[in-house]
């Protein structure tokens, strides 16, 4: 009894003293941080430590900037871009642009031409399409221009490349001008490209808006006589410091001209593109032009 007694009391005093001592410890602990304070500042620990903090404020702003960029609409031109290659995949068939062709040297002669009317860094695409049902287009792509022209139109008139680069420079003028994306743009892509869309569903009637009106204006709309009449002017005034470019361009116009009226198969091109009997009006100086 005296001995269980005698060891509950032994063992009290040495919690109570373990108690006491590791209280002195903390205390001790506290009075040796403050001892090294300056040694770590003078180490530049300290300074350490508040870059990573600020390192790690920024990369959780970062992932911020991140987590909420997923649900971003497109910008403009990545719409653009989207929608015409879409655009183009979507009508593959009609169009037939995915087949073997010869290199018609197209793309240097069109590039060749820019850059003599003082057009540099301009991105373009040439798409050769093998059916007589859409002659010539001009996308917009993403900081790009996508051409589109018809190899039989091109055969059927036997169109030399300095013509076919003339008539791809003229839908260059017509797309430069804005009149496709003022036809085709609607008040949903201006107010939604770019924004965000977090915490709800992307609306994407937005692409299928933009494909009808794709579809509306190469296939229906077209260019109206005043539209045509400013694209003319604009070739007039750029292809006038190179007189050769100017009566390649003339005589090519009649050419078309002469074609159309005889050939049944594009009947629809003078609906779309008015017209090329008008334009070899408008430029036609008070001079026989040879």
């Amino acid at each position: 009894m005296n001995f269980v007694f005698f060891f509950a009391l032994f063992m009290s005093q040495l919690v109570f003293s373990q108690t006491e001592k590791l209280q002195e410890e903390k205390e001790l602990e506290v009075v040796n941080f403050n001892s090294i304070k300056k040694i770590l500042v003078q180490d530049g620990l300290s300074e350490a430590a508040k870059k990573k903090e600020k390192q790690v404020q920024v990369l959780k702003k970062e992932q911020a900037k991140v987590e909420t960029g997923r649900y971003l609409y497109p910008t403009e031109s990545e719409i653009w871009g989207f929608t015409s290659e879409y655009w183009l995949i979507k009508n593959a068939q009609i169009l037939d642009w995915d087949f073997e062709k010869p290199d018609y040297g197209i793309d240097k002669s069109f590039k060749s031409i820019l850059q003599d009317l003082g057009f540099y860094q301009k991105k373009f695409k040439i798409l050769l399409v093998n059916s007589p049902n859409i002659v010539r287009a001009a996308l917009p792509g993403n900081e790009e221009v996508i051409l589109l022209i018809s190899v039989p139109f091109i055969r059927m008139l036997d169109l030399s490349k300095l013509e076919i680069a003339l008539l791809l420079f003229e839908d260059f003028v017509r797309f430069d001008l804005g009149y496709f994306k003022k036809s085709v743009m609607t008040e949903k892509m201006t107010k939604l490209s770019g924004s965000n869309f977090q915490g709800g569903k992307p609306d994407i009637s937005l692409i299928e808006e933009l494909l009808r009106n794709y579809n509306s204006q190469i296939n229906e709309k077209g260019y109206t006589f005043q539209q045509m009449f400013e694209v003319t002017k604009k070739m007039d005034a750029y292809l006038k410091s190179n007189p050769e470019l100017w009566n390649a361009y003339f005589r090519l116009l009649g050419k078309v001209d002469r074609f159309l009226k005889t050939n049944v198969q594009f009947k629809d091109y003078i609906k779309l593109y008015p017209s090329p009997e008008m334009q070899v009006k408008w430029l036609s100086p008070d001079e026989k032009v040879l």
